[in-house]
């Protein structure tokens, strides 16, 4: 009787020393650094529509990820997510790309080739039908009007779409002046600019 308890003990002292690392392999899949939060909260605010630091939190406990509200606040301040009025006029929460104005990202060629719509990408698309409100041009410059504090974001999708004879942007709070290289290309690019924002749904 006494060799059986023994036998149960050491038993369930081995299962108890090995729980620990079960649980820790069972929670290596979710991010735990600094930057793989960031990563995993970028690609959240690129695909979805968030618009409280709650619902963010909710989404990332739904990845696996627990963090607190003092700790998302500083990502977000990190990552310079600001919040944007919708064309819906809901805010919500986005994050400007980190390429630099009239420059492509890092390690991607500059193409000046093609048409404009081969180089529409899905985030122009959105940015271009939530965000901008008016369009002019006159001369070799194109100027977008967006809702208030929207500005960067347009721009930054702007530069990333690479679109032929676009030379580079300059973003103020609510207008991008967008360079072109000549008086025809701002025309289209003006005409192709506002095709996009006429694209968001009718309500």
């Amino acid at each position: 009787m006494s060799m059986a308890l023994e036998e149960h003990d050491l038993a369930a002292d081995e299962a108890g020393a090995q729980s620990p690392r079960t649980t820790a392999r069972a929670g290596a899949s979710s991010p735990s650094t600094k930057a793989a939060r960031h990563a995993l909260i970028t690609r959240i605010l690129a695909k979805e529509r968030i618009r409280s630091q709650a619902q963010l939190r909710d989404v990332l406990a739904s990845h696996g990820v627990s963090t607190t509200q003092a700790t998302l606040s500083r990502d977000l301040v990190e990552l310079r997510a600001t919040k944007i009025r919708s064309a819906g006029g809901r805010q919500e929460y986005a994050i400007p790309e980190t390429s630099v104005p009239g420059q492509a990202p890092t390690g991607a060629p500059v193409r000046d080739d093609g048409t404009l719509a081969d180089h529409t990408t899905a985030r122009l698309t959105r940015w271009c039908a939530d965000l901008l409100v008016t369009v002019e041009w006159a001369g070799g410059q194109v100027v977008l009007r967006t809702l208030p504090g929207a500005a960067e974001l347009l721009a930054s999708a702007v530069d990333d779409a690479m679109m032929p004879g676009i030379l580079g942007c300059i973003a103020g709070d609510n207008t991008v002046l967008v360079i072109t290289r000549s008086e025809e290309i701002s025309a289209e690019v003006s005409g192709h600019l506002l095709a996009l924002a006429d694209s968001r749904p009718r309500l």
